[in-house]
């Protein structure tokens, strides 16, 4: 059966074009804009072709690990050098103690700078590396029956599992306190 449709304006040489684009962080959008294709076809191209598909997402990988490494590094804090002009006033005396001649003029110099570590990057950072410690939602067990009104009841609750509940103590210590083996 023959194939229907507009012929697809996919070249092999795309390939190698994509992996560069995508290696200095261009985005798919950039990538397809690069071909002159809307992004839908540079996705149907990358469908179709499985080298082209494997180009794109290896040719992100060195892009996405200097990101990787940026974070890291504004995360810990990091020392950089920066010029920084400044301005320098030369004054010349005679032997009688007079000035005879000023001349001022710019030099660039070095200097080494510390940027401090920077919080959000290393909460973001921490999220996403160490999610089950980092993570924002937190699980609560709550005991009880939940009534038409919406509102929990507490009516099956010992009065330990209250008192705990009211000190701010978990199950496991409640469970002492009931017992009478409160350490």
């Amino acid at each position: 059966m023959a194939k229907t449709g507009r012929p697809t304006a996919f070249k092999s040489e795309f390939t190698a074009q994509a992996t560069k684009l995508a290696a200095i962080g261009a985005t798919d959008a950039e990538i397809a804009d690069f071909f002159e294709v809307s992004v839908r076809t540079l996705y149907r191209w990358a469908q179709g072709d499985d080298e082209f598909r494997h180009a794109l997402k290896l040719g992100k990988e060195p892009a996405d690990d200097r990101v990787e490494r940026a974070l890291f590094e504004r995360a810990r804090g990091y020392a950089y050098t920066e010029q920084q002009a400044i301005k320098v006033k030369r004054v010349r005396y005679g032997k009688t103690g007079k000035r005879t001649s000023e001349i001022e003029s710019v030099e660039v110099v070095e200097v080494r700078r510390q940027a401090p570590p920077d919080t959000v990057a290393c909460i973001f950072w921490l999220k996403n590396r160490r999610r089950k410690d980092w993570r924002d939602k937190f699980d609560h067990a709550v005991r009880g029956r939940l009534e038409a009104t919406g509102k929990v009841s507490v009516a099956d609750l010992t009065e330990a599992e209250l008192l705990a509940i009211a000190a701010g103590i978990d199950e496991a210590q409640a469970a002492q306190v009931e017992a009478g083996t409160d350490g």
